[in-house]
């Protein structure tokens, strides 16, 4: 009898188990903030996904846009006005074979650029808040 009773009982909690929905990649909203001193043209971002964000003033912020899935780093191109003419600057091209997941959040990438001579953006993800789906 208390052996049935035990098997009963293990069953029931094996069955009453639920499987959470859980989206470890994403969705991620992601938005630009230029901490240079040049305004953006031409903003793109590649993450798995590429994306044109526009123009973007100096020290100012984009809006969110949604992507798929997002990491600690992005491939971030974009034009600036050096000299009267338009020059290309981005960052390195990143491989996310083996980076972790930013995950449901809104993230900020923060670019700048260390050497200003050098036409080189380096980035800093800034992890906001958790991204409420709905």
């Amino acid at each position: 009898m208390k052996k049935s009773l035990f098997y009963i009982l293990l069953l029931f909690s094996l069955f009453s188990c639920k499987k959470t929905e859980f989206s470890p990649e994403g969705p991620t909203d992601v938005r630009i903030h230029n901490l240079t001193t040049f305004a953006l043209y031409e903003l793109t971002v590649d993450i798995d996904t590429i994306v044109n964000y526009g123009s973007l003033n100096p020290q100012s912020k984009t809006d969110y846009i949604r992507f798929p899935k997002a990491y600690p780093k992005a491939t971030i191109s974009a034009k600036i006005n050096r000299n009267g003419s338009l020059v290309t600057v981005s960052t390195e091209k990143f491989d996310y074979t083996f980076m972790q997941y930013m995950g449901q959040m809104k993230i900020t990438y923060e670019i700048y650029m260390p050497q200003p001579d050098k036409n080189l953006f380096d980035v800093k993800v800034i992890a906001e808040e958790p991204l409420v789906l709905k």
